[in-house]
C-alpha cells in the first residue's frame, strides 16, 4: 500500500514537472507496464507535488538573497524563473491558451479550437506578462526593501503555500466540472474523465499534512521568532486556502458558462490565477502585519 502511494506521488511529480523519477515496481524497459489509472489516482498528490515545487523555488530564493542581499526583486525573479523551468512552463502554457480562447467573444467550439493552436495571441501574451510580473513583484514585496532572515522565511513560506494551493485548486475544478474537450485527443486521456470528489478532499488533506511537515522542518532551522513565525504561518495557510476556494468558485462559474466544463489548459490557468492571488494576499499580509 505504501509503495503504491509513493508510486502515485512519483507519477504526480513526473506529470507536473521535469523531475526524472523512477516508479517503484516499474522496470526501466517496461517489464511491468504502466497502469493508466495511476494518472487519475495520482491527482490526490498534486498539492504535495506543488509544495515540492514551491520548496525548491524557496531554496533558490534564499540562495539568491545570500548572493544579492540588497536586490530582493532579482531574487524573486530568479525564484519564479526556476519554477517556470522546473515545470516546463506547463501551467503558463495553459494560462496563455485559456485567455487566448476565452478572452474574446467566440463560440464554445471556436474556443476549444483556439486552445489546440500552438500559436500565442494577444490575450495569452498579456496574461503571461501579467502573471509573471505580479508573481515577481508580490514575492519581492513579501521580502521587503531590506531583507531580514524573518522576511526571507515569510517569502519562502509564501512560495510553498502558493504552489500547493494552486495545484489543489486545479484538482477541485476537475472534481466539480466534467471534461469539456475531446477526450480522444486529450494529452492525458485518464485525466479527461471527471475526478472523484474524494480525490479532491484527499488532495487537500495530503497537502495539509505535507505543509505541516515542511513547517516543522522550517521551525527546526529558524534561529528566532518561532512563535511569531508559527502564528503567521497559520494565518497565511488559512488565507491561501480561502483564496484557493474563491478561485475555484470563480473558475467553475466561468468555465461552466463558456465551455460547459474544464480542459487541461483551463486547469493550468486555475493554478496560475490561484498562485497569483495567494502571493498578492500574502504580500498584503506581510505589509500590514503588526
Amino acid at each position: 500500500m505504501l509503495v503504491h502511494q509513493w508510486r502515485l506521488l512519483m507519477v504526480a511529480l513526473q506529470f507536473l514537472t521535469r523531475v526524472p523519477v523512477r516508479l517503484p515496481g516499474v522496470q526501466p524497459h517496461g517489464a511491468l507496464p504502466f497502469d493508466p489509472r495511476w494518472l487519475n489516482d495520482c491527482t490526490r498528490y498534486f498539492g504535495v507535488a506543488g509544495l515540492g515545487v514551491g520548496a525548491s523555488s524557496a531554496a533558490v530564493l534564499l540562495a539568491a538573497l545570500q548572493i544579492w542581499p540588497q536586490l530582493p526583486t532579482l531574487a524573486a525573479a530568479l525564484a519564479v524563473a526556476w519554477t517556470v523551468w522546473l515545470t516546463g512552463a506547463f501551467h503558463e502554457d495553459g494560462l496563455a491558451d485559456t485567455f487566448d480562447a476565452l478572452g474574446g467573444a467566440v463560440s464554445r467550439e471556436r474556443a476549444l479550437a483556439i486552445m489546440k493552436d500552438s500559436r500565442i495571441g494577444t490575450y495569452g501574451g498579456c496574461a503571461l506578462v501579467i502573471s509573471l510580473g505580479l508573481r515577481v513583484l508580490a514575492l519581492a514585496a513579501c521580502i521587503g526593501p531590506t531583507p531580514t532572515p524573518q522576511a526571507a522565511a515569510y517569502a519562502a513560506l509564501a512560495l510553498v503555500l502558493a504552489h500547493g494551493a494552486g495545484r489543489c485548486a486545479a484538482v477541485a475544478v476537475m472534481a466539480l466540472l466534467p471534461y469539456a474537450g475531446d477526450a480522444e485527443h486529450a494529452r492525458a486521456k485518464p485525466l479527461a474523465t471527471q475526478v472523484r470528489a474524494a480525490l479532491a478532499w484527499q488532495c487537500a488533506g495530503a497537502t495539509l499534512i505535507a505543509f505541516a511537515i515542511i513547517l516543522i522542518a522550517a521551525l527546526g532551522v529558524l534561529a528566532g521568532g518561532i512563535g511569531h513565525f508559527l502564528w503567521m504561518s497559520a494565518v497565511a495557510a488559512a488565507l491561501a486556502a480561502l483564496l484557493a476556494l474563491i478561485t475555484v468558485g470563480l473558475m467553475r462559474r466561468w468555465l461552466r458558462q463558456r465551455l460547459g466544463g474544464y480542459t487541461g489548459d483551463t486547469l493550468g490557468a486555475t493554478e496560475q490565477i490561484t498562485e497569483m492571488a495567494v502571493l498578492l494576499a500574502l504580500a498584503a499580509l506581510v505589509a500590514h502585519w503588526p
